[in-house]
């Protein structure tokens, strides 16, 4: 448990400091470009930027994506983080349960979070891959109680697994018991990628197994191949450099999918999501919601304060795109021409 501790401490500090992020390859969204309307004929302060998600209201399409959990540092970005949701009305993911579920203990990732954010969806994360190292139903149950969750996630990282020391590799036979999961749970059950992107074919074989949540999770934002090459020596520098910029761009697989998308499922965008531009662009190519978690990170470590600072500001940005297209509201936006 110790060591799963020092490796998610270390993950935080290369992704705060920068150093995870996408280089030769971006997200997409920069090609996709709204036609300008100069007469929009709308009031800007009448735009309505508000959805819903799991039966809840939020002020905007806008979650804060899974990032870490377990550790102190984490707890306290956690904290922040549900403050901050709380406060303006948006979505939040937790980062792993696994240490608190195997550990015994919340490890910051307790009543404390839904406290702070008691109208707001949360989600619970878990590994998918644990599902075949003895967790199942009990301990999914246990990660959704100790939040209060919405929902839970399961992760699917087959690439960060590869490359990193020690990881779980064998994810044999994982779509019987992703599919099982779905029928115990009380509470829905969604499936995201961690940077390398989610396509069409593995989206529908999820929602055929009972899921009802997918988050792509694509290219452009943090790799998790120059992570995992950060915390090693030369030879697993030279292993992973190959896969640094592997995987599907957000852009292209919500295009992908959304029109795949069965009826009462949820889409969300997540990235390289770095600001409320992308997130109006993820809207407008077919996603339910856009969700940020690097971009996020550097003002959820100040506090929760400057975490709502940021995240008003991505909201003004998308209400501005909505503006600048005549979008009243976000079905409007859906359909808002593109240059």
């Amino acid at each position: 448990m110790n060591e799963i501790k020092g490796r998610k401490s270390e993950h935080l500090a290369i992704v705060g400091a920068g150093k995870g992020i996408q280089l030769s390859r971006a997200t997409g969204f920069d090609n996709v470009h709204f036609l300008h309307n100069a007469l929009p004929e709308l009031d800007y302060d009448a735009i309505d930027t508000a959805t819903r998600f799991l039966g809840r209201r939020l002020s905007a399409p806008l979650m804060v994506s899974a990032m870490t959990g377990g550790t102190p540092g984490a707890a306290r970005i956690n904290l922040s983080i549900a403050e901050a949701c709380g406060a303006l009305g948006l979505a939040l993911a937790v980062g792993s349960q696994r240490i608190a579920i195997e550990g015994r203990g919340a490890g910051g990732l307790g009543p404390e979070l839904r406290a702070r954010a008691p109208d707001v969806p949360i989600l619970g994360n878990l590994g998918a891959v644990q599902l075949r190292r003895g967790m199942g139903a009990d301990e999914a149950r246990r990660a959704v109680e100790m939040l209060e969750a919405d929902a839970l996630m399961l992760h699917l990282n087959p690439l960060q697994e590869a490359i990193q020391p020690g990881g779980d590799r064998d994810f044999s036979d994982l779509l019987p018991r992703i599919e099982a999961l779905a029928r115990a749970l009380p509470v829905p059950l969604g499936v995201k990628e961690v940077g390398a992107g989610l396509s069409a074919d593995v989206g529908r074989r999820l929602m055929d197994a009972g899921v009802t949540i997918l988050d792509v999770a694509g290219v452009g934002g943090t790799s998790w191949a120059r992570v995992e090459a950060e915390r090693g020596g030369d030879r697993l520098r030279r292993i992973a450099a190959p896969f640094f910029d592997w995987g599907i761009p957000t852009a292209e697989a919500v295009s992908a999918m959304a029109p795949i998308m069965w009826p009462g499922t949820v889409l969300i965008a997540s990235g390289g999501i770095r600001h409320g531009l992308d997130v109006a662009r993820a809207i407008r190519l077919g996603a339910d919601l856009a969700g940020q978690a690097a971009g996020a990170l550097p003002a959820a470590q100040q506090g929760a304060e400057a975490l709502a600072a940021h995240l008003s500001e991505v909201i003004e940005q998308l209400r501005i795109a909505m503006f600048c297209t005549g979008s009243r509201d976000l079905e409007e936006l859906r359909h808002a021409p593109l240059a």
